[in-house]
């Protein structure tokens, strides 16, 4: 029996290559025009969605003081950027499209790759643009005062958009995503600014103690934390289009992080000087009452009108990300043949992005994407954990010309495995209801991919 595409793909990867001349794969044909500057900022757009406007009251509830919140954004920051930095080097050696899967099917062998991929399209990415297009559609109505009826076209009409502009190359997505991410910046910025200086608010609550908290609530605090820092493996997902990735890369996934940590830690100081931490735990929207405080209800529609360019730039890279997923899956047979072509011009897989966002599309008519995402969201954390242990594998094929690797290997990669894997656990015990669920539909992916190993394998789709 020849080998099959997954089988000579793991073995052409075992060729060392650098540089701009590397080929994702021995059948695809990724442009590399993506700059350092736009992969910084799409690791910026793939992590500052709707979250940090949001889930700070989430945590502040489940902490017992603004001093406790911080340190759990600031620690949950280090353990996402620990996680980036072995990114960057699962990245430097393998500058190819597929990201996560690619790293997966190599180490572990193609069951789990497709397993990711299963999971990826059914669920996590497509769930989760769902969820963010209508929390987009929301606010959007808002800024417009529009009547609830147009949610749904507004959700419908983002993804169609975000999808629309990225079938004519990477490159001009790659603008209209640097636009989203600066904007964003621009949101958080003045946010912060309002908050710490035009507010009139007393610094000295910042990290006060709040009588009413008696206890922390570890695990329930640090979800909607770590939920808020998801989205830094979305990059190696595009690697086959970045320019010089060996080094571009790294410092992208660097840069982008530090940006975000910044961000992140600098909003919550914040909301914690205007609102205080009651006032934060009370809050179901901080960002709108802080900027409410400065502007009146014209501050609340421009932080509305912010939020909802944040979720469109994150539902962009979501789709765009996943897309590359699918396209490699079916390069190696894993998935539908005509999914695996790239436009002949501009060099998208431009089926698999119409078909995620399809999905997409189906999830967010059907309503069930928020039940389906609180399934499998700690399925895309236990990815990322799956993703940093192939850093063992590859690291027991040394390559002493790879231009980055994670520094404190393999103490810190192990952090972060150790870390992620008590935070999934402690989740499946704290909610084992949604956690077996996510649990059933990752394993449902197991018939299927033997179904179709025995179908597809040797005839195509």
């Amino acid at each position: 029996m020849g080998l099959l595409p997954f089988q000579q793909a793991r073995m052409l990867a075992a060729i060392p290559c650098r540089g701009d001349a590397m080929n994702d794969s021995p059948t695809s044909g990724y442009q590399r025009s993506l700059r350092p500057w736009d992969a910084a900022l799409i690791v910026v757009g793939g992590i500052i969605g709707g979250g940090i406007f949001l889930n700070p009251g989430i945590a502040a509830q489940r902490t017992d003081s603004g001093l406790t919140l911080l340190l759990m954004w600031a620690g949950a920051g280090v353990l996402t950027l620990i996680g980036a930095l072995c990114y960057a080097e699962l990245g430097a050696r393998r500058p190819h499209a597929g990201g996560t899967y690619v790293y997966l099917r190599e180490a572990f062998g193609p069951l789990a790759g497709f397993l990711f991929g299963w999971t990826m399209l059914l669920v996590i990415y497509s769930g989760s643009t769902a969820a963010v297009a209508t929390i987009f559609a929301s606010y959007a109505s808002a800024v417009f005062s529009l009547p609830p009826s147009m949610t749904l076209p507004l959700t419908v009409g983002a993804l169609v958009f975000v999808s629309g502009i990225n079938l004519f190359g990477i490159r001009l997505g790659a603008q209209i995503q640097n636009l989203f991410a600066l904007l964003k910046l621009l949101a958080v910025a003045v946010l912060v600014v309002c908050g710490l200086f035009l507010a009139g608010a007393g610094h000295d609550q910042v990290l006060a103690v709040d009588p009413t908290r008696s206890g922390i609530g570890f695990i329930g605090a640090a979800l909607p934390v770590l939920f808020a820092y998801s989205g830094f493996t979305y990059l190696n997902n595009l690697a086959g289009e970045v320019r010089d990735p060996q080094r571009a890369l790294p410092r992208a996934l660097l840069l982008g992080m530090l940006l975000v940590i910044v961000a992140y830690v600098l909003v919550n100081v914040a909301y914690l000087a205007v609102l205080g931490h009651a006032g934060l735990a009370a809050s179901h929207a901080p960002a709108a009452d802080v900027m409410q405080q400065v502007f009146g209800p014209l501050g609340a529609k421009l932080i509305a009108l912010g939020v909802a360019i944040s979720t469109l730039g994150f539902c962009n890279i979501t789709l765009v990300a996943g897309a590359r997923v699918l396209q490699v899956m079916g390069e190696d047979g894993l998935f539908f043949r005509s999914v695996a072509r790239l436009h002949p011009r501009y060099r998208t897989p431009n089926a698999a992005l119409l078909l995620l966002t399809g999905w997409a599309i189906v999830l967010a008519l059907s309503g069930s994407y928020g039940q389906l995402l609180d399934y499998a969201t700690f399925g895309d954390w236990l990815a990322c954990a799956a993703g940093v242990a192939t850093l063992f594998w590859y690291r027991r094929r040394d390559d002493p010309m790879l231009s980055f690797r994670v520094p404190g290997y393999p103490w810190l990669p192990l952090l972060f495995i150790g870390i992620v894997a008590w935070v999934v656990v402690m989740t499946m015990l704290d909610n084992p209801r949604n956690a077996g669920m996510g649990a059933l539909i990752m394993l449902a992916g197991v018939p299927v991919y033997v179904v179709w190993r025995r179908l597809f394998s040797r005839t195509g789709s």
